[in-house]
C-alpha cells in the first residue's frame, strides 16, 4: 500500500471528488513510476486516473459505514484544520 494515499472511507463529510481524484493520481503515479507525464504517457496516464477515480467512487458508495473515523485526514482537509 502506498503510504501517501489517505483512507477516504468514513470521512465526515464524505470524500469529495477532488480527494478521490487526488488519491487516484497518487496511486497511478506510484504503480506507473511516472511523476510527470510526457506526450508519450499523458493519454494512458489520464485514462488510468479517470478509471481509478471512478472505481474508487463506486467502491466508497457501496461499502457500509465505518465504525471509527480514519486515523488521518486527506491533505486538503489538514490545511483547513490547521487554519482554524
Amino acid at each position: 500500500m502506498c503510504r501517501n494515499i489517505t483512507t477516504l472511507r468514513g470521512l465526515d463529510p464524505e470524500a469529495t471528488v477532488e480527494e478521490i481524484e487526488s488519491a487516484a493520481l497518487q496511486y497511478v503515479r506510484k504503480v506507473s513510476g511516472v511523476k510527470t507525464t510526457s506526450a508519450a504517457t499523458e493519454v494512458a496516464f489520464e485514462k488510468a486516473v479517470r478509471s481509478i477515480a471512478a472505481a474508487t467512487g463506486d467502491l466508497l458508495a457501496e461499502l457500509p459505514p465505518r465504525r471509527q473515523a480514519p486515523m488521518t485526514s486527506p491533505p486538503s482537509r489538514r490545511h483547513a484544520v490547521v487554519s482554524l
